[in-house]
C-alpha cells in the first residue's frame, strides 16, 4: 500500500481537535502504539531500500483490542510529499517475531511509544500523534491524503502554517 503524508509541526493538539470536530471530521482511531525498529548493523535496509521493518503493538482505546502488525517500510519520495510503500501483514506473537528478526540480523533498535487520535473529513486523514519525551517530545498533525489537492485542501481548512509543513521522517526530526 502506498501513503502519500505531510506531518505538520508546533501545533496546538486541541485547537487542532476542535477544528476537525467542528467540520464535522469523524474520530476513526484513539490508540496507544509501541513501535519497534529493526535494521542491521550497518543500516542495509536504510542505505538500500530506504526503509526498515517495523514491529507495532497497537491498543485500541475505542474498544480495547490489541493488534500487533510486522511492518516493510519504505520511503519513495519526498518532494511536496512524503510517498511510502508500506508491506504488513498482521502477526499473533510480536515477541517471537522479534526474536526471529534478530536471529536473521537485524538488531532491535530503542522502541517508540506514541499515542495517536486519528479523524477522517472526506478523503483526508488528520492523525495527531504525542510520542514519548525520548522519541519526539512534541506533537504533530500528520496528513493523508490520495491526492496533492487534497493537502492543500486540508491545509486551508484547518488554517494551517505551511511553514511548518514538512516531509521528514521521525527520526529526522527526532535529532533537530
Amino acid at each position: 500500500m502506498k501513503e502519500r503524508e505531510v506531518k505538520v509541526l508546533n501545533i496546538d493538539k486541541e485547537e487542532i481537535e476542535r477544528k476537525l470536530i467542528k467540520l464535522g471530521a469523524s474520530l476513526i482511531k484513539d490508540e496507544n502504539q509501541t513501535n519497534y525498529r529493526f535494521d542491521t548493523e550497518d543500516s542495509f535496509l536504510k542505505k538500500t531500500h530506504n526503509g526498515y521493518l517495523r514491529i507495532r503493538i497497537t491498543e485500541n482505546l475505542l474498544n480495547g483490542e490489541v493488534k500487533n502488525t510486522l511492518t516493510f517500510k519504505r520511503s519513495l519520495t519526498r518532494d511536496t510529499m512524503r510517498v511510502n510503500e508500506e508491506t504488513e501483514t498482521e502477526i499473533s506473537d510480536w515477541e517471537s517475531t522479534a526474536k526471529i528478526l534478530e536471529l536473521m540480523g537485524y538488531r532491535q533498535k530503542r522502541p517508540g511509544y506514541k499515542h495517536r487520535r486519528s479523524y477522517k473529513y472526506d478523503n483526508i486523514t488528520f492523525e495527531i500523534d504525542t510520542w514519548d519525551e525520548a522519541t519526539y517530545s512534541k506533537p504533530y498533525l500528520e496528513i493523508e491524503v490520495h491526492m496533492e489537492k487534497d493537502l492543500e485542501k486540508a491545509i486551508m481548512l484547518l488554517e494551517l502554517d505551511r511553514s511548518q509543513v514538512t516531509t521528514k521522517p521521525i527520526d529526522e526530526l527526532s535529532k533537530e
